[in-house]
């Protein structure tokens, strides 16, 4: 019988690669979504429960009645700037509703679990690249929410011996389904390489660069891209250790080389062909010179092996599916 996962947030950007990738794997899939910012014709594999984590009694009976032999959770609120300005938004999706989700699982008896963390927990790191062992220091609530919902996780696999996970701590993730099947499909999206390309299609009339004053080679941010099909193919190698009875880990996600926003919009530009408007603009609130992911551990011990590692290649599935985009409805 094929292994049954149940994915949060599988409608979802990041969830929806996943979710694609489970179903090519052969998995049995189940994705749980409140749909606020994802799609129904993005689950491409298995069926699609409407429902919110704030919901527990609604939670419970889907676990109940799908009895899954292991849990992905994505679902949450993953802006930073929008963090900043409502923070008890963000501890309520991030950390409240993941508790509600770990008192489901523990009363269902369903031990393991894949956490969505990201890199906003080691907040503004000294040294480059950030490898598991930095401190985690986030500088904003994104970051935050996030942390505490790992220290949860960690605390309750101390005291519960059946209960094990592993926390992969995304760098930046971006691209698209390389048949431009999925992609991101956000009302307002916040990262650089959709805006930018939305701006190339004329949906926006400039893209703003926030911040040219970082202690960076050409002042702007620098941040390690991750193609979002490699990304989904780190949640099967951290599945296939739980699943064949691997301890509790943490991971980074990236590529372990970084590129800045001056170079995105380059190669933006030459994907697309359009030498697009770009303004500078104020610095963003918590937002970090550099991230650069050393993603040795997660290669070494899951065996992981990233497939696109170029940033022409993550932009131009990004384009690609851009041109899909026009011919959806939400």
């Amino acid at each position: 019988m094929k292994q049954r996962i149940l994915v949060t947030g599988g409608a979802g950007y990041i969830g929806s690669h996943v979710v694609k990738a489970l179903g090519e794997a052969g998995y049995q899939v189940l994705s749980y979504d409140n749909l606020s910012t994802g799609n129904r014709w993005a689950v491409l594999y298995g069926d699609l429960v409407i429902g919110d984590l704030a919901d527990k009694e609604r939670l419970a009976e889907v676990v109940r009645e799908f009895r899954p032999d292991g849990v992905i959770h994505f679902a949450a609120s993953i802006e930073v700037a929008e963090s900043v300005s409502h923070p008890l938004k963000y501890y309520r999706n991030n950390t409240v509703h993941a508790l509600n989700l770990l008192e489901v699982l523990r009363q269902e008896g369903v031990g393991r679990l894949i956490f969505s963390s990201t890199a906003a927990v080691y907040g503004e790191p000294e040294i480059m690249p950030v490898s598991e062992m930095t401190p985690t220091a986030p500088i904003n609530p994104y970051g935050a929410s996030k942390r505490m919902t790992e220290q949860l996780l960690s605390d309750l696999a101390a005291a519960d011996p059946g209960f094990r996970y592993v926390a992969l701590r995304y760098f930046n993730v971006a691209g698209a389904d390389l048949q431009a099947r999925i992609g991101q499909h956000y009302k307002n999206p916040t990262h650089l390489i959709t805006r930018a390309l939305k701006t190339a299609a004329g949906v926006y009339p400039q893209l703003q660069v926030f911040g040219t004053d970082y202690p960076t080679p050409d002042g702007t941010c620098i941040r390690d891209y991750i193609h979002v099909d490699d990304l989904a193919s780190a949640h099967l190698c951290a599945l296939e250790h739980l699943l064949r009875g691997g301890e509790s880990e943490v991971f980074n996600c990236g590529y372990g080389h970084g590129a800045s926003v001056r170079e995105v919009i380059e190669v933006a530009k030459a994907v697309t062909g359009v030498d697009f408007p770009v303004v500078t603009a104020p610095r963003r609130d918590g937002d970090p010179p550099e991230l650069v992911a050393d993603s040795g551990k997660i290669r070494r011990n899951l065996g992981w092996t990233p497939r696109f590692d170029d940033l022409s290649v993550i932009v131009g599935s990004a384009w690609a599916w851009e041109q899909q985009v026009g011919k959806l409805s939400s």
